[in-house]
């Protein structure tokens, strides 16, 4: 995994520019520790931060190919797993190689394929394609948005880069946001609408679309969408269909030239990935497979069962690690170390984030980078196997998203100027309904599968992708690969149209991919009712966000309360949350939760100087 930068300015030479580039690099060298390199030609720049994975040596970035004297140059970020089955494919058809790495492999399928050649990838990426001859830049984004790229173009000048930062550092790119922007932030947050950079010109290039960028200007299409129709396997067949394209999912997914590890919860979802991947090894001789749990200091006595976190899953990861015989570290964290991490997740991800569910994502990437450069996740099983509660009746849940059932109370924290001005009910419903309005159909499905159906889309463009966006972030601010085997857009697609009953299998939630694993989990672990990304109960951690928020209190250069209302955050923070009736976002953000996603508002308003334009 690495970094990429760069810009288009038709009416500048690139190479004038290379110090502007250096600075939008730089940004990155989190991403990629390992190696920066630039490339800069008639009116075009690419800066690549690298993270060395597979072919240490040959796969060095930008990389430049040519053919029948035309050139092609990438900047890519990402991973492709069907690497070898393309390379025979397009050496049949003519073209040698230089490399082993998956670098040129895509380069030369875009050469033989065109824009087509996204069609043919199986993998995470967002890249960059300058075709010299055509003076054109092509540029694509894998299909469920694993991999981020973000652009803007002013004039004549069109940037991009694999965040938002990487702009920032352009100076046609600046800190301001409009109403849109602050919607996004009071009204969506930490979601962001497919698409949307936050900041006024800025833009992202969704998940499974490609764009051409030229004298002309830009062109956007979307390559790839799940396609809604009849499932006709039985149950065994399903589940075997599942189990086939799952195994083959994370077996690929293994392979790198550097040290390979899982996360390892004790949960179903990823207790199935370290479950393959581990006999994979056993198979291979390749030793014992590394494992990672993380834990709270003194969660054992302050654990609270509730109904979304019925138990603590240190017993399930014991079971597991006896079971594979894995190499388990299990990452302690303290309350302080906790929130010491709150400003630097905002910093990595570049917009106020899930508090402690991002700063403590972040110290276990950080903590993992000491042992191994690439780790596979559970992240996305929820989404396409139904494991959400607002599944199960989805005509109780309403005409909204169901993970802000928090809408009234964000709206009663803006002063009443902007409560009228930003008007987030409407901005919330609106991106709502357009989100139901692009759902995928299926004629002649029940009023309730269709409208199951609408949930399973909501939750693959929005609930996953912050989930996906918070993975990258926080374990790439580390130097850490992480893949996501559920992602899979085989396997994906395949779910996508099982029916509800199927999914439900023997009445648990996730009931198909139970069953496919069977006989490869211990029983066990492998009916275990779900339990979510574990959550800190710290006193000491609940304390440090509370003094947080008391000195921004009293702070009277605080930024947040140009829009909230200072007397509502106090009674927030004097009752550790309690004020705030509902979650502000899914089912953990409450309490101190939000009291540190707060904290993150005035900070990031503050660290990235943000200029309100109205």
């Amino acid at each position: 995994m690495c970094g990429i930068t760069g810009f288009i300015s038709w009416d500048k030479r690139a190479r004038d520019e290379r110090d502007t580039l250096e600075k939008m690099a730089a940004t990155l060298s989190l991403r990629g520790p390992d190696a920066t390199d630039y490339w800069l030609d008639g009116h075009v720049g690419f800066g690549h931060t690298r993270l060395s994975v597979i072919d240490l040596e040959g796969g060095r970035q930008p990389m430049t190919k040519e053919a029948e004297h035309k050139q092609y140059v990438i900047c890519y970020n990402g991973e492709l797993y069907n690497t070898e089955e393309l390379r025979k494919s397009l050496m049949q058809r003519g073209y040698t190689f230089a490399t082993t790495s998956d670098t040129e492999v895509l380069l030369t399928s875009y050469m033989e394929w065109k824009e087509d050649c996204v069609d043919h990838l199986n993998g995470i990426f967002a890249f960059a394609i300058w075709d010299n001859a055509a003076e054109k830049l092509f540029i694509a984004r894998d299909r469920l948005g694993v991999k981020p790229f973000f652009y803007s173009e002013k004039g004549k000048t069109f940037v991009f880069g694999s965040e938002i930062k990487a702009l920032l550092a352009h100076p046609q790119v600046t800190t301001k946001i409009d109403r849109t922007g602050l919607s996004e932030v009071f009204g969506l947050g930490p979601s962001r609408t497919p698409g949307h950079g936050l900041f006024k010109d800025v833009n992202e290039l969704r998940a499974g679309h490609a764009m051409a960028v030229s004298r002309e200007g830009i062109k956007v299409w979307r390559y790839w969408n799940l396609e809604s129709k009849e499932h006709k396997d039985s149950l065994e067949e399903t589940a075997e269909k599942v189990r086939t394209l799952f195994i083959d999912s994370v077996q690929r997914q293994l392979v790198a030239d550097v040290p390979v590890a899982t996360f390892l919860s004790g949960g179903l979802d990823s207790s199935a990935i370290t479950a393959i991947a581990a006999n994979h090894y056993k198979e291979k001789g390749l030793g014992a497979l590394s494992t990672f749990s993380l834990d709270y200091q003194g969660n054992k006595k302050h654990f609270q069962e509730s109904k979304f976190q019925p138990s603590s899953d240190q017993q399930w990861i014991e079971k597991m690690v006896e079971a594979f015989s894995t190499d388990h570290h299990e990452e302690v964290i303290t309350g302080m170390e906790l929130a010491s991490l709150l400003k630097e997740a905002v910093e990595v991800r570049d917009q106020p984030g899930q508090a402690d569910i991002d700063s403590s994502l972040l110290w276990c990437c950080q903590q993992m980078k000491k042992h191994t450069t690439v780790a596979l996740s559970g992240e996305c099983a929820d989404e396409i196997f139904g494991g959400y509660p607002w599944f199960h009746d989805p005509t109780a849940v309403g005409d909204s998203f169901p993970w802000i059932r928090s809408l009234d109370g964000r709206v009663e924290l803006l002063h009443d100027d902007w409560q009228s001005k930003l008007q987030i009910a409407d901005y919330v419903q609106d991106r709502y309904q357009t989100t139901i309005d692009e759902t995928p159909r299926l004629d002649g499905e029940s009023k309730v599968d269709a409208r199951r159906r609408e949930l399973f889309y909501l939750n693959m463009q929005w609930f996953m992708s912050q989930l996906l966006d918070r993975k990258d972030r926080m374990s790439m601010g580390a130097g850490l690969e992480v893949r996501v085997p559920y992602a899979d857009h085989h396997l994906v697609e395949y779910v996508w149209n099982i029916p509800w009953e199927m999914k439900m299998a023997n009445g648990r939630e996730k009931g198909i991919l139970r069953k496919a694993m069977e006989g490869v989990l211990p029983q066990e672990v492998l009916y275990r009712k779900k339990s979510p990304y574990p959550r800190t109960f710290q006193p000491e951690y609940t304390e440090q966000v509370s003094q947080w928020m008391r000195k921004i209190l009293t702070d009277s250069e605080a930024r947040i309360f140009e829009f909230l209302k200072k007397d509502k955050v106090e009674k927030i923070v004097e009752s550790t949350g309690k004020e705030f009736k509902d979650p502000w976002y899914g089912q953990l953000m409450r309490g101190p939760q939000l009291i540190a996603h707060l904290c993150q508002i005035d900070y990031w308003l503050r660290k990235y100087d943000i200029e309100v334009s109205e």
